[in-house]
């Protein structure tokens, strides 16, 4: 048997990295995936969520209303983007997800707080996320309690006592007792659509490819488009088993509420469904074989489950991040699927979100269905 020696050692080694050089796409993945991963743990995902959209609801207008909004807007956890006239408005805001917080101030807040009643200041909050709500609860706790510290001098400084001046009252909407599962579980739904949708159809073409069978499809007059959606078709139904089977163990194992409207549900579910797979047979074009596919799911994938809201609170990372986010339709699933079962939310309360999905599947098919035909060509 021949020893071992560095010469051929070397010969190995410099034919692997010519291998290497050759298969772009798979070295591209190997610098690719821990850069991404690197730049969203270290720049995009922020377990703290600040400046979170709030609504004021205002009954008074008096100087410690001022104070106490003044002292809120310069809080890093809320910021004021709307002022609502009435409860019904400020109701809507929160169930279509503009704004987290809803703060109202009842008509005699000030009479009441001249003659140390302790008035009651109520925060509302959608409390889908309980991640994003928890910090912003706090602050606004110990805000309530020493924000009007200036303004009660002289003879008003003994309503300065604990438990403080004012009441904070907290009404956390849609999950009030801030249950895990009520968030993650209808989150997964899409979750496990993305993953299996996109690593099963990226496998498809580039398996027949591997396989040598690509030759059979190229002498039948099949068209592109046929081919493409004959084959998502049975994966839709795929699809809609994993829904069922998600919904049923969220309803018997996890107590999950679904307030909204099942057949609404599962008609966004056909979209995103559709969507996943449309992006799948866009990446078993791009690739050259079955481990290249997997490898583009995956660098699909990671930023979808990171960016969207499922495992941290959208609204706590940066501007670019969530600009990233909002393409993505797994992002816009998510606030879907929550906003059925926990909210009850109708077609009217989900149509900002469906726009953006409807755009993503037009241009995953259209590129989808080109990339295919040069396939073919």
């Amino acid at each position: 048997m021949p020893r071992f020696t560095f010469h051929r050692l070397w010969a190995i080694v410099l034919k692997e990295f010519i291998q290497m050089r050759r298969d772009r796409v798979t070295f591209g993945m190997m610098v690719g995936i821990p850069l991404l991963q690197l730049m969203l743990f270290g720049f995009a995902i922020n377990s703290d969520p600040r400046h979170l959209p709030t609504a004021l609801r205002l009954g008074d207008q008096g100087p410690y209303v001022r104070t106490f909004v003044a002292a809120l807007r310069q809080s890093d956890y809320f910021t004021v983007v709307r002022e609502a006239a009435t409860e019904a408005e400020a109701a809507q805001l929160l169930q279509r997800g503009e704004v987290q917080f809803v703060i109202n101030i009842p008509e005699d807040f000030t009479r009441r707080l001249l003659r140390g009643e302790r008035p009651t200041i109520l925060l509302e909050a959608d409390a889908t996320d309980p991640a994003a709500t928890g910090p912003a609860v706090a602050a606004a706790r110990v805000l309530a309690g020493n924000v009007f510290d200036r303004d009660l001098q002289g003879p008003l400084v003994a309503l300065r006592g604990r438990p403080g001046p004012v009441d904070l009252q907290v009404h956390a909407h849609y999950n009030p007792e801030n249950i895990t599962q009520y968030n993650i579980v209808p989150g997964l739904m899409g979750v496990v659509l993305t993953m299996t949708m996109v690593v099963i159809t990226a496998l498809a073409i580039t398996r027949e490819r591997e396989r040598g069978t690509m030759e059979n499809l190229l002498a039948t007059p099949v068209r592109p488009a046929e081919v493409m959606v004959g084959k998502i078709i049975p994966y839709i139904i795929v699809g809609y088993i994993q829904v069922t089977l998600i919904l049923l163990a969220a309803r018997f194992l996890f107590q999950v509420p679904m307030v909204g409207s099942l057949p609404l549900l599962y008609g966004v579910a056909f979209l995103f469904i559709t969507a996943s797979l449309a992006v799948g047979v866009t990446f078993s074009t791009l690739a050259q074989n079955q481990l290249q596919a997997v490898q583009m799911a995956f660098f699909f994938f990671l930023p979808s489950i990171l960016l969207s809201g499922f495992m941290f609170p959208f609204r706590g990372m940066p501007e670019w991040a969530q600009w990233i986010g909002s393409i993505l339709p797994l992002t816009h699933f998510l606030r879907i699927v929550r906003g059925i079962m926990l909210k009850g939310s109708d077609f009217a309360d989900i149509a900002p979100e469906l726009w953006p999905l409807l755009l993503f599947l037009a241009v995953a098919m259209a590129i989808g269905v080109k990339r295919y035909r040069q396939t073919l060509d």
